[in-house]
Parts: structure tokens; sequence; C-alpha cells
């Protein structure tokens, strides 16, 4: 499907799968609860379709993926970041089958030390944050290599730091891939990074990668397993939080974050109050924002989720009286950019969008890359694009060229 519908809005892509099945708009509409009129105003731009919970009613029914319907994956850009090495590597090294048995066979040059290790994997975690994605795919299968190799060679204490740092190397890979929209290989990536750290039996380390398991749930649209993973994890975590150190209490908490943005898009108000009340109480006892093992987690990603969610609830109310009020300077750019993404949704929503071209912009302008790769930003561009009565400016064009919605 890749290439097919990139310039359809998400609308007119279920007009296209619609076709596709033989059904009509009457028969479509009722089967998710909803009128005609409706759906002819989706599949027309008329509506604006951005809440994934309705977006995944109608992939059920249409009998495709939830990334059908968004458009996903996209192409990776080659850059000077990534060069002409992207993702095909990455699925390359996901699929070696060296780390599926007792294989050998690390570097030539010999496998690095722990400490060597270490700081590898920080300053590509760092680069991820920094939302320079072509850079971290492109680095990311060697760095996989070394870890594997490291945990092969080393025994005792430095193997399970091996492991760990192994794991770590893995969250990244399934973070990445999720933001590429490569579900699969998120949840291949995901999988992998608990195989190895679960013999080190490190409570940070496998709540942390959990988190990413959720995240790959979320992807492919299993929105009420998210839900009871998180609520799976947090049980894990509870009995080690007595004694908890800033980093657990973060990944803790921001379990409770991830699992909130589940089950907001599986229609379930009431969870979500639940997880961010849970993420707030946790975010109080760390007392302030910070960003341990990478989670950017504190109070102020508590009120982040908090404008998601309610977009995702339809609650645009909440998303555009708190959305614009949230200072994000302090966070990692990932964060701050993904807010923005919110915030230009609920402008647009509510019509204001001059607003909203202007936050969009202003978050290309940080993070280009992230904002190519999601959905979002792309529905918006090109819905705003269909809805221009006249010619639209060479500003909204160029935009939505980049994003690569427009030919």
């Amino acid at each position: 499907m890749r290439g097919r519908t990139n310039n359809l809005t998400i609308g007119e892509r279920v007009a296209w799968y619609r076709y596709r099945r033989g059904l009509s708009q009457e028969v479509l509409a009722g089967l998710i609860g909803r009128t005609a009129d409706w759906l002819g105003k989706i599949e027309n731009n008329r509506i604006e379709l951005d809440r994934l919970s309705v977006i995944k009613s109608l992939a059920e029914v249409l009998d495709v993926s939830l990334g059908d319907l968004l458009g996903e994956p996209g192409l990776l850009d080659w850059n000077g970041d990534s060069g002409t090495t992207t993702v095909p590597a990455l699925r390359a090294a996901l699929m070696n089958y060296r780390a599926l048995g007792p294989f050998s066979g690390g570097p030539e040059t010999g496998p690095s030390s722990v400490a060597v290790l270490r700081k590898e994997v920080e300053a590509l975690w760092d680069a991820y944050q920094d939302s320079r994605f072509a850079y971290v795919t492109g680095r990311l299968p060697e760095l996989l290599h070394r870890a594997q190799a490291a945990t092969d060679h080393h025994d005792g204490d430095d193997q399970d730091q091996a492991r760990r740092l192994l794991g770590l190397t893995y969250q990244l890979a399934a973070t990445q891939l999720t933001k590429l929209g490569e579900s699969d290989l998120a949840w291949i990536a995901a999988d992998r990074g608990l195989t190895a750290v679960r013999p080190t039996g490190d409570p940070l380390i496998i709540g942390s990668l959990l988190r990413s398991v959720g995240h790959a749930l979320h992807a492919t649209g299993r929105y009420s397993e998210a839900v009871r993973l998180t609520e799976d994890a947090a049980s894990y975590l509870e009995p080690h939080l007595k004694h908890a150190t800033p980093a657990l209490l973060s990944v803790y908490g921001t379990l409770f974050l991830s699992g909130s943005m589940a089950a907001a898009r599986a229609n379930d108000a009431a969870t979500t109050r639940t997880f961010l009340a849970a993420a707030d109480h946790a975010a109080g006892k760390l007392g302030a924002d910070a960003n341990h093992l990478w989670t950017a987690f504190g109070p102020t990603n508590v009120v982040i989720h908090r404008v998601a969610t309610a977009a995702e609830l339809g609650d645009l109310q909440v998303a555009i009286d708190l959305g614009p009020r949230v200072d994000t300077a302090g966070l990692p750019m990932e964060r701050r950019v993904r807010h923005a993404l919110e915030v230009a949704r609920a402008y647009s929503s509510w019509n204001r969008l001059d607003d909203a071209q202007a936050v969009l912009l202003d978050a290309e302008q940080m993070a280009p890359e992230q904002v190519r790769h999601h959905f979002l930003s792309r529905q918006l561009a090109l819905t705003w694009v269909r809805r221009q009565r006249g010619k639209p400016s060479a500003e909204l064009v160029g935009l939505a060229q980049r994003l690569k919605v427009l030919d």
C-alpha cells in the first residue's frame, strides 16, 4: 500500500477501502453506529477524522490495519544523518538468527566494554529525544550487533550490565520504529528486549521495556490490551516501590501515562482519569520534571497527557483551554513537538486554522523528521489544503509538500 494513498486524507482512504470492500456509505456507517451523512462528511473532508478510537472502528469493519488508514509506515528519507541505510537495515538486524540461539561471533575488533557500550546507548537515546530519527535508525543496527556481542562475551556482573544495555537498545529500536509506523517490527524489538533483560531480574529495565510493549500495542490499535498491560506492569513494579529510586518512580509513572492514552483511545474515560491520577501522584513524589531513563517524566508530562487524552476522548474544550498554556521548554524536543501537534489539532478542531498552522510550522522548524512521520501533522496539512475554497497559500502548499502528502 505504501505510496498508493499517500496523497489521500484519512477520510479519503476510508472511501477508497469502502469501494474496494463493496460497501455503501449506509452499510459502513451502520456497522460502526454512525449515520451515512456523518460518513459522507468524513469522506469529503468536511469533518476531521483524527480520533484513533473512531479510525480503529472503521479499520476493523473494513478489515484493514490501523496503519492502512493512517497512511503508515512512511518512507524514511535519506539525509546526511542516515546516509542510504534506514529501516531495511534495522529490520535485518532484528531478524538476525544469532539473537535467537546460543551463537557467538561479535565484531572482528572484539566486543565493546560495558563502559563504552553504555556511552553509545546513552548517546543514541539522547539523539532520539532530539528527534533525530534518521540518525538513530541508521545507527541502531550496529549498536544492536555490538550490544549482543558484549552480552555473549562478558560474564558475571559485566554480562548483566551488557544485558541491561542490550535491553535498552532494543527498547530504543521499538520506540523509534513505532514513531516510523513500523508497528510489527516494534513489537519484535520490544519482545527481544524483554528476553534479553529478563535474566537480570532488574525491575527498572523490565518496567521500561514493558512501556514499549504498550506503545507497540497502541500502534496496532490494541488499546484494551494496552490498558491491561499497564495494570499488569504496575502490579509487577509496585512491590519495588517502597524504596523506589527516582528512575524507578519515573518508569512507574510513565507506564500510567502510556496507559492513559490507551484508555482514552478505548473510549474508557474512567480508566483514563484513574491512570492520570496515578501518574500525577508519582510525579508529585518525584517533585519536579526529570528525564530519568529517558522518560521525560514529571508534572509537565502529566499535563501534556491530560491534553492528549482529552483530545482523544473528544473533550476539545479541555484541550483548547489547557494545551496552549503548557510550558514545555524544559522538556526534550520529542515531547515538546508531540505536544505541539496536539495543540495544532485542538486549534484546527475549533476552526482556528491560522493558529493551528502557525503551531505546526513552528513544530516543523524544531523537528522536521518527527512532524513528517506523525499522522496528525500529515492529516491536518492535507485536510487544510482540501478545504480551501480558492488556491491554497504558498506556505500551506509548501508544508504539505514537505510532509509528502502533496506533489
